[in-house]
């Protein structure tokens, strides 16, 4: 049951105002796959009025604010999540189906990201350019100005942490289209923010369907930023339609990551990685571990020590707290459910057992060996599903690793220095971890991929720079 809500959650926020829309959606909860309330079914009409309020704000209050009066106010804003992570657990577990535990990780990290932001907003500098004799040259970073933000139904949270806590830490006002599967936790964002002083306009919040609403923002010419996390397809639409307006994309797209397990492994450290960064949210993640590159002479002991592991593993409701919840729709578990047709042909290590019930929960499955050519190697998933592949050399498993369309997470488990260092250097990937996987979220570290995994860097300072736009500025004074 949903909890109660200080605004009506079928409204979007546009221009400071909670506006009922000409017609709403049906959420549902997946692990019961039953309604939860209804949210706004944002128009085309919607879209551009979100957009002009960004304007307005841009050009008037938000538009004037110092970088210190930003920070501060996403420094209350922060503050305010943590104050508040009880309930937007409650509501990412109910809506995304995201065990208890592992939503309350993704609440205190949009806290995290709010103040990393808050404390780096007057942290940005230009820079001056030794030139000619006569001449005073600089550089100004400067927002874009609108920034529009496409954010995906798996990690909702952490998503608007780290696109929309960047674009207003630089001065960028904002319209946010969440999932129509996974919106309410963005909702709660919005009002958190009103409570702690955001500016009418500076963040607009348009639910709805990502053919109309997400399709309207992309293409909208008052859009001068686009930030897209989904899937390989929308984002190339998203990209093409923001490139009649000449307009930059930041592109977090899928990802196929390995995890090399190189036969001086530390077994006992690799292993909760190995497994749990498959496993996480249902595996559906971007950067979720779904490649087991393993040398030949570990092999039967990481399959059996991972399949001890699936073995204990829980899958449940959200709000039992398992340590597997149900993906977020029926249609995600038909595509999930046609890897496994897919790998009749591959043997099956380990299962962990779906319940029966109405919610969309499907097994959890290691497989292998497989070749690295296979399907279940090749495409990515976002399921809870893995596959181990052997390999007999570095130069094999370097070549296995960069293999396929992605490059977004990488991790090499080794004890040998120059073995590491040769591999994070010749990994085709955006983020290369040596005996981890992850950091811990690493709010700090710059994230995004290469290849078919996009383009741009998300979290860090190097966010800060891609919601920005640099001048040069040349001043001739003899």
């Amino acid at each position: 049951m949903l909890p109660d809500l200080p605004f009506d959650p079928s409204h979007m926020l546009i221009g400071g105002a909670w506006v009922p829309p000409g017609e709403t959606l049906t959420l549902s909860n997946p692990s019961t796959d039953t309604p939860l309330c209804q949210i706004a079914k944002a128009s085309v009409a919607d879209v551009d009025t979100a957009v002009h309020a960004a304007e307005a704000a841009r050009d008037g209050v938000w538009g004037q604010e110092t970088a210190l009066e930003r920070g501060r106010l996403l420094t209350r804003l922060g503050q305010l999540v943590l104050e508040h992570v009880d309930i937007l657990t409650t509501l990412e577990a109910l809506d995304v189906g995201k065990p208890v535990t592992q939503a309350r990780a993704d609440a205190v990290a949009l806290a995290r990201y709010c103040e990393f932001y808050g404390g780096a907003a007057d942290k940005i500098h230009g820079a001056t350019i030794p030139y000619m004799d006569g001449y005073t040259v600089y550089t100004l970073r400067e927002p874009h100005g609108v920034t529009g933000h496409i954010v995906p139904w798996n990690y909702p949270m952490q998503i608007i942490g780290r696109s929309v806590g960047a674009a207003l830490a630089m001065g960028n006002a904002c319209v946010l289209k969440p999932a129509e599967d996974a919106c309410l936790t963005a909702l709660f964002f919005a009002w958190l923010a009103q409570k702690a002083g955001l500016p009418d306009g500076a963040l607009n919040v348009v639910p709805g369907l990502g053919r109309e609403a997400g399709a309207a923002l992309a293409v909208h010419p008052g859009i001068q930023h686009l930030s897209f996390t989904g899937s390989v397809a929308t984002g190339s639409a998203v990209q093409i339609a923001a490139g009649a307006n000449v307009v930059p994309v930041t592109l977090e797209l899928g990802g196929k990551s390995p995890q090399i397990v190189f036969e001086d492994a530390d077994l006992d450290a690799a292993l909760p990685f190995l497994v749990n960064a498959g496993l996480q949210n249902a595996g559906q993640t971007c950067s979720a571990s779904s490649r087991i590159l393993v040398h030949r002479s570990r092999l039967a002991e990481v399959a059996e020590r991972m399949a001890e592991a699936y073995r204990a593993k829980r899958i449940g409701a959200a709000m039992e707290d398992p340590d597997i919840g149900p993906l977020i729709n029926a249609r995600q578990r038909s595509r999930v459910e046609a890897f496994f047709d897919k790998a009749k042909d591959l043997p099956l290590i380990a299962e962990c057992v779906a319940p029966d019930g109405p919610g969309h929960f499907v097994a959890a499955r290691l497989y292998g060996p497989a070749l690295p050519g296979h399907a279940l190697a090749q495409d990515e998933i976002f399921g809870p599903v893995q596959v181990i592949i052997p390999f007999d050399s570095e130069d094999e498993a370097l070549k296995i690793a960069n293999g396929t369309e992605y490059g977004l997470v990488a991790s090499v488990w080794t004890e040998k220095g120059a073995r590491q260092m040769r591999l994070a250097k010749a990994l085709r990937s955006g983020q290369v971890f040596i005996n981890n996987y992850g950091a811990g979220g690493g709010v700090e570290l710059p994230f995004g991929g290469v290849g078919k995994s996009g383009h741009g860097r998300e979290k860090g300072f190097e966010a800060l720079y891609g919601f920005s736009t640099l001048k040069t500025v040349a001043a001739r004074h003899g």
